[in-house]
């Protein structure tokens, strides 16, 4: 057993059925969404026929489809615009699942299932013969974790298979952390949506190559580095790629709001140049000035800020607003994942001129 590395502060607001949502500002028809705790039996048919079924983890809502299946697999390429190239996390529902699916582990990868699952960490091991190449982008690994979050480890329980499943929008936008985030990204192209209220951790899990010598950190994520140092001894951080991935997530332009996004060193005032800007602030927000402000935390905690960050980037992206600032959150713990997604969504931004 384990600490929970996240906050569990949940509110649930749910998107009514029969709404029409917009995908890149086409009206699309909403998805059926079903309440998580009573939905699992008919998402997880829909998963045995093929569908896609949008479903919350701990950290953000995923996309998931038989991961078995190299067409349902397909689709979910298709339904986030997702490049081939960029592989899949697949989910399993218990860790004695893994090595009946991929033979016998790595002590170290065995070790840190054991310490970590159920939790928001994604391990990399070798792909096995039953999965086929489009899940992993044609690596010969492949990412996988246990989801600590009961309805979809139910869902994936009750599907009998493993489940592909990136987070649930389309392809380097905001991660979704509220189903109708969901309903609002990818509209019809989504079967059913399971809504089970906001995610605890609000930040995809931390992804870990652990096979070697010496675990290596692929992508900062829900579980701090601490933890895994206090858990394994050192480890190397090494999250990032500006060519084919070898893990999901670490493009270097990434996470990414459609209203272009700047990182700055504080909340200084806004420039008096008639733009309309939102400010993305950790602890207080700015003087006035901005048309829009979010808070991660007023108590100056960086697990609530990550539960709060995609959110809040949701709400300001909706704002209206034509540029939005973003200041760092403290370099340690989960804030390391925070700084990691801020910089990536401003890695979409260039400057006039």
């Amino acid at each position: 057993m384990h600490d929970d590395p996240c906050v569990d502060d949940r509110h649930p607001h749910r998107p009514r059925p029969g709404r029409q949502a917009s995908v890149e500002g086409v009206t699309t028809a909403v998805p059926r969404v079903l309440p998580a705790a009573h939905g699992i039996a008919e998402a997880a048919a829909v998963l045995r026929a093929g569908g896609l079924v949008a479903f919350p983890t701990e950290t953000v809502y995923g996309l998931g489809a038989n991961a078995l299946d190299a067409r349902a697999a397909a689709r979910i390429f298709e339904a986030k615009a997702r490049p081939g190239f960029d592989p899949l996390i697949t989910h399993l529902a218990d860790a004695a699942d893994l090595p009946a699916l991929v033979g016998a582990l790595p002590p170290p990868v065995a070790a840190l299932a054991e310490r970590f699952w159920p939790g928001p960490l994604t391990l990399i091991v070798d792909r096995p013969d039953a999965i086929p190449p489009i899940v992993t982008s044609g690596l010969d690994t492949m990412a996988v974790r246990v989801p600590d979050e009961a309805s979809a480890r139910a869902l994936i329980r009750a599907a009998g298979v493993p489940v592909a499943a990136p987070s649930a929008n389309r392809f380097g936008q905001l991660s979704p952390t509220r189903a109708e985030h969901v309903v609002h990204g990818l509209g019809a192209a989504v079967d059913v949506v399971l809504d089970g209220g906001p995610t605890r951790c609000g930040i995809e899990s931390t992804i870990v190559d652990a096979r070697g010598p010496h675990p290596v950190v692929l992508r900062l994520g829900a579980l701090a580095v601490e933890e895994l140092v206090a858990a394994v001894g050192p480890v190397t951080v090494r999250p990032g790629s500006s060519g084919q991935p070898v893990a999901p997530g670490t493009l270097a332009a990434h996470y990414a709001p459609r209203t272009p996004l700047r990182v700055v060193a504080g909340a200084g005032p806004t420039p008096h140049d008639g733009v309309r800007r939102g400010f993305l602030a950790f602890r207080e927000g700015p003087a006035a000035g901005y048309a829009a402000v979010e808070v991660l935390s007023p108590a100056g905690d960086v697990t609530e800020a990550a539960a709060r960050l995609f959110d809040a980037l949701h709400r300001l992206d909706a704002a209206g607003v034509s540029e939005i600032l973003a200041e760092p959150v403290p370099d340690e713990g989960v804030g390391r994942a925070i700084n990691d997604r801020l910089g990536r969504a401003a890695a979409t931004w260039a400057p006039p001129g």
